[in-house]
């Protein structure tokens, strides 16, 4: 399901959570067809990053952009807090945000902005033909929406909404949709990685 986003700032974390109605456009879309868990994509470092770097290790993944006003600041607050409630098993999971915008969100804008929410959140992006293919893998859907009058520049993004969770042996485990309760999320995620001991895949 496609969301409609204004570009904005960070001003969430500042009045709270989304609103009902705001959960309710921000489901994650749902498909019986199976996913392809597999991206390529650029490190804040410059270097390249895919699903194989992180081999032996749960990932938690999200899409979305830094100009994103409300779904996104969301999104990254709850995985720092499941990072945070994982405790030592945090060590265990790599959280990522790739971006949807590649054209205004760079590997230092993007470190920047996720380093805010938590240092240990890596941010991804990459030429708009590799975050296209990785968002294709993941069945996301995005689009530039622009302003009607003014600085085309200024415009927002429609992206879906949720995170994806991989295991250490790369596929895709849960699909979680936004508004679930972070609780409950870092809770099945806790009881998946005591069902894989740490080493194994």
């Amino acid at each position: 399901m496609k969301i409609l986003l204004a570009c904005a700032t960070l001003l969430l974390l500042l009045v709270g959570p989304a609103s009902a109605s705001d959960q309710a456009h921000a489901l994650l879309a749902a498909t019986d067809a199976p996913l392809n868990p597999r991206y390529l994509l650029l490190a804040p470092n410059g270097q390249a990053v895919t699903h194989e770097d992180f081999r032996g290790r749960f990932q938690l993944l999200s899409f979305g952009y830094t100009y994103c006003p409300d779904i996104c600041p969301t999104t990254l607050v709850e995985m720092a807090a499941i990072l945070k409630s994982l405790d030592t098993q945090a060590a265990r999971l790599q959280a990522i945000f790739i971006s949807v915008d590649p054209e205004r969100d760079t590997p230092t804008a993007l470190k920047t902005y996720t380093a805010f929410f938590d240092p240990r959140i890596l941010g991804l992006t990459g030429t708009p033909e590799l975050v296209k293919r990785a968002a294709q893998n993941y069945k996301v859907r995005y689009a530039k929406v622009y302003p009607t009058d003014g600085d085309q520049s200024h415009y927002s993004v429609d992206h879906s909404a949720g995170m994806y969770l991989l295991g250490p042996d790369g596929e895709l485990l849960r699909k979680f949709a936004y508004g679930k309760p972070v609780g409950e999320i870092a809770a099945e995620i806790g009881e998946l990685m005591e069902r894989v001991p740490a080493g194994r895949r």
